[in-house]
């Protein structure tokens, strides 16, 4: 079940008492409200009570609003008044279509289609030109066997070029493969599939197995070269645990659920008293009264409609909050035995060691990122007016006048270096005139329909000032599990990470630490608490000259909010120049906004890096949709993060697997499919373009029309297509434990310029060999069947088409490394069927074929003795000078992929057995067994074993690997 984040809404009071039908006939109500906006979280309104005597103004905020789609969960039904209607309510106007994202291999396949359209229009325009060059001389133009009519002598010679011209684009137009696009889109949609079918992607507690949102960009998860994490949730559980206190200057620690001082023995604690000094009373009643905690109570039978508050509590409850802080902190408040039982209405309830106080909630001063602090004023059962505050350090301590004050600032000093979240307590009391002053004060602000944010700005810090410090809290956010493995794994893929995350500094870079994203030894670079762009500016320049310096060490920077908006203002190349020669960057007190400019300033940057982002909460949402692959992490903080995103995962260390063998795959398969569709194509045209040469560019195809139409359909397309669902060029294991390997095909390695125009000048060369082989072969004796028929046109057309087919076939073949019964299938089934088809085309009088050109053409040419060597001869040509060329570049320039795939195939992995796991004690005597299993549909499941990883195909493998000595140690999966 999904869970929800909590919030307090809650009606006027005098509204509040109407809870029938019957009842709301009797209200009489004018609500004046601001003009539809986005934002979700401003709503300025008031309410107007007609009265017998008087008309009641009552002020309606954010907290009275609630947005289209919000589910309740502590009152059964509400009556209410839709303000904003259709396009005009607050989620309507948030509708926002994402932008296209595209890969850059897609960028790259547009490219070469230029390319291609442009070769097309050559050869169109050089066939016309030829054509109208040849029919210079009188005997070409007009040949004795096919006489000019009238008509065409007469006709316009500009037309008759462009109709020439046109018609060579139509017989050339096969050159652009547009069936790319369609097995492209094929296998990213299936291809995805892999990603959700990965066990070693799912989480069990959680229940919790990757997601993929879209499938276009799965290729782009093999080319990220930087990395933009949120801390908390994503690198941190999101589950905060109570550890650590100051009150009136004095450090306390939790001990079995005890507050215990500094310093005391673990033998002193279990003998601790349970009584509570008046300081320690005092700093846990503001915990416990300043908040937005929800209460539920969980009922024998289960079966709760509303909650109950304050009386006949059970002992079984459970907080909600919007803040884990606030309920971690009410919860350890409970365990100091200080506990919020509930609240009805205005009156909120706590037990001091089992004895009940009330209090009356008078006002609640609501967080906001400007003030960065929360309060409530409450009335004591006294009559006493206290204001009650909690906030971060820097919006606390400067407004409190009298306690521990320097004190505290060291202990939460020391709280940020343990890696704690950390809060200031503090309070006032009010006399009844100043209260009746501030009260005024805030019903004045909130009922006022224009300049409400700022009055009450001002009102609040009226309030919050003259405080007296009470102490401070520090709260853990333990660390996901395996976050440092998964940081230092993609540290050696080659992709910077940088972490951008609102704690505050100390905090921050403590975690940092923690999980491995600054080292010990590295040199760490401050860009904080500037307070002017030339003193931002003149900051950054003494970095950069430093950097310049000494760049034999490793540096890492650390950024706050301030800082990064000053820098941002007119030092951006500045400032970006000085991030790339960090090796890790730290960005704290970060605004939302704020992490989106950092994530579009490196991506339009002009290296133009490939950037992820990865978050849990709606504070990451900008920045997941501004980077070129956005992850959401399936956190404690909604589905935000989760909906918005292109890919969900359940934890951080889920990261690595994603990139470095799935993106790796990816990128491989499909840069593949996009080189082999190019040069199967210029194989295929290529031959059509030199035959206009012996038919004085008439026009006249080399193929048959049905030969044309299905070679991209069915004779070619399932072999690459398997292979690009399929192809693992090596094992997962092996990219996993070997992250360096992720650098070979970084910055789109395999779709550059120089692989693209070896596959290209493949093609045309398999080309040649293809025509000009059949040409010569057959050329010079056409009577080479046995009853001494001689060869036409289609018999020579035939002979290529065919060789054409095999040649492609077994490249496709050759490239392969990872052999399933299903590549076996289809590309053995596709010369197969090329050969039965041909076999039926030709061999039957179709009725419904007005022509039929190719009646017997095939079988004539198969009983051929010579047609069949001719075949054999040139496919091994052709694929001879492919084995030769890979050959050679292996031994002399082999890439970290080859020299893994070498010592793949000596620690005992091999492609027959990867279907499925044996047991152990199975022989290799069985093999053909096996295959027969396989095919047979015979591997079930008390045959298989599950490895220690899975793969992303249809079973897994047994397999044992070597580190080679000059490698990083291995990551533990």
């Amino acid at each position: 079940m999904e869970r929800q984040i909590s919030r307090t809404h809650f009606a006027p009071t005098e509204t509040a008492v109407l809870q029938s039908v019957a009842n709301l006939d009797t209200l009489k109500a004018v609500i004046e409200c601001q003009q539809p906006e986005a934002d979700l979280y401003r709503f300025v309104g008031r309410i107007t009570l007609q009265d017998h005597s008087e008309d009641i103004v009552r002020p309606l905020g954010p907290e009275n609003l609630l947005l289209r789609g919000a589910r309740l969960k502590n009152t059964k039904e509400i009556f209410g008044v839709a303000v904003y209607t259709g396009m005009e309510a607050k989620m309507a106007l948030n509708y926002k279509s994402k932008s296209q994202k595209r890969s850059a291999v897609e960028k790259s396949m547009n490219t070469f289609l230029l390319v291609y359209l442009i070769i097309l229009l050559f050869e169109a325009i050089l066939s016309t030109i030829l054509k109208y060059a040849w029919q210079a001389e009188g005997k070409w133009d007009e040949p004795w066997y096919n006489q000019k009519t009238e008509h065409d002598r007469n006709s316009s010679k500009i037309l008759k070029f462009i109709s020439d011209f046109l018609a060579f684009l139509v017989l050339y137009n096969f050159i652009i493969p547009i069936s790319l696009y369609v097995t492209v889109e094929m296998q990213k949609f299936l291809g995805s599939f892999f990603i959700s079918w990965d066990l070693d992607l799912y989480h069990e507690e959680s229940n919790q197995r990757a997601q993929v949102n879209t499938s276009d960009l799965n290729e782009e998860l093999g080319q990220v070269e930087y990395v933009f994490t949120d801390k908390t949730g994503t690198l941190t559980e999101n589950e905060m645990q109570f550890r650590e206190c100051s009150v009136n200057g004095i450090k306390y620690q939790e001990i079995n659920g005890k507050l215990v001082p500094e310093g005391v023995t673990v033998d002193y604690v279990d003998g601790a008293s349970t009584s509570l000094s008046l300081e320690e009373e005092l700093f846990f009643k503001a915990v416990s009264l300043c908040h937005t905690v929800q209460i539920s109570h969980e009922q024998p039978n289960s079966c709760v409609d509303g909650l109950r508050f304050s009386n006949g509590l059970s002992s079984q409850l459970e907080y909600y909050a919007s803040s884990p802080d606030e309920k971690a902190l009410v919860e350890a408040s409970r365990r100091m035995g200080v506990a919020f039982s509930g609240s009805n209405g205005e009156i909120m309830d706590i037990k001091i060691l089992g004895k009940l106080e009330r209090y009356k909630l008078l006002h609640v001063l609501e967080f906001d990122p400007n003030r960065r602090r929360m309060s409530v004023i409450v009335e004591s059962s006294s009559g006493e007016n206290i204001l009650f505050t909690k906030g971060a350090e820097s919006a606390i301590l400067p407004n409190a006048k009298s306690g521990e004050i320097d004190r505290t600032r060291l202990h939460v000093d020391e709280f940020a270096l343990k890696g704690l979240r950390t809060l200031c307590v503090a309070y006032r009391k009010f006399t009844p005139e100043e209260y009746r002053e501030i009260d005024q004060h805030l019903h004045d602000a909130r009922t006022a329909l224009h300049q409400r944010e700022e009055r009450l700005a001002d009102v609040f810090d009226l309030i919050e000032r003259d405080l007296e410090l009470l102490g401070a809290t520090g709260v853990e956010d333990k660390l996901q599990d395996k976050v440092l493995e998964t940081i230092e794994a993609l540290r050696l893929a080659g992709i910077k990470v940088w972490v951008l995350t609102g704690d505050k500094h100390e905090t921050a870079v403590s975690v940092s630490l923690s999980c491995g994203h600054f080292h010990r030894t590295m040199n760490i670079l401050e860009l904080v608490q500037q307070k002017s762009d030339h003193e931002c500016a003149e900051q950054l320049r003494q970095l950069d000259r430093r950097l310049k310096e000494d760049h034999v060490i490793q540096h890492g920077l650390v950024v706050d909010g301030a800082s990064l908006s000053l820098a941002l203002r007119g030092h951006e190349k500045l400032f970006m120049d000085v991030c790339k020669n960090c090796s890790a960057v730290l960005c704290c007190r970060m605004a939302p906004l704020q992490k989106a400019k950092v994530v579009r300033l490196l991506k339009i940057s002009p290296e133009k890096p490939i950037t992820l982002a990865i978050g849990d909460g709606a504070n990451d949402v900008s920045m997941i949709q501004e980077a070129h692959v956005g992850i959401g992490i399936m956190g404690k903080e909604g589905r935000q993060a989760v909906r918005n995103s292109d890919y969900a995962i359940a934890r951080f260390k889920f990261l690595s697997k994603l990139l470095l063998v799935h993106g790796h795959y990816y990128y491989i398969r499909i840069a593949t499919l996009v080189q082999y569709f190019f040069y199967k194509n210029v194989c295929f045209i290529t031959p059509q373009f030199l035959y206009q040469f012996l038919c004085l560019f008439s026009q006249q195809t080399l193929y048959d029309s049905v030969y044309l139409t299905l070679y991209n359909i069915c004779f070619t397309s399932l072999p690459i297509l398997m292979y690009s669902l399929f192809e693992q060029h090596v094992h997962p294991h092996v990219l996993h434990t070997k992250p360096g390997l992720y650098r070979d095909i970084s910055k789109n390695a395999l779709l550059g310029y120089k692989p693209f125009l070896y596959w290209t000048f493949l093609g045309f060369g398999h080309a040649f060999i293809f025509f000009f082989g059949s040409y010569f072969l057959m050329g010079e004796d056409t009577s080479l069947l046995g009853n001494g028929q001689m060869f036409g046109n289609w018999t020579f057309g035939t002979l290529v088409f065919t060789v054409m087919v095999l040649t492609v076939t077994m490249k496709m073949a050759l490239e392969t490394q990872f052999w399933t019964w299903i590549n076996h299938f289809v590309t053995w089934g596709s010369i197969a069927f090329y050969f039965i088809f041909s076999l039926f085309y030709g061999g039957i009088i179709w009725p419904f074929l007005h022509t039929q050109d190719m009646y017997f053409v095939f079988v004539q040419l198969l009983s051929s003795g010579s047609a069949w060597f001719a075949i054999i001869i040139m496919t091994t040509a052709c694929l001879c000078l492919d084995v030769l060329k890979k050959v050679i570049y292996r031994q002399l320039y082999p890439t970290s992929t080859e020299k893994a795939q070498l010592t793949e195939t000596g620690s005992g992995i091999n492609c027959l057995d990867s279907m499925c796991c044996y047991t152990s004690g199975e022989t290799a005597c069985a093999s053909f067994r096996r295959l027969l299993d396989r095919v047979m549909g015979r591997c079930t499941a008390p045959q298989v074993t599950r490895c220690g990883t899975s793969l992303n195909s249809l079973c897994c493998q047994r397999f044992s690997y070597k580190l080679e000595n000059d490698e990083p140690a291995a990551l533990d999966d």
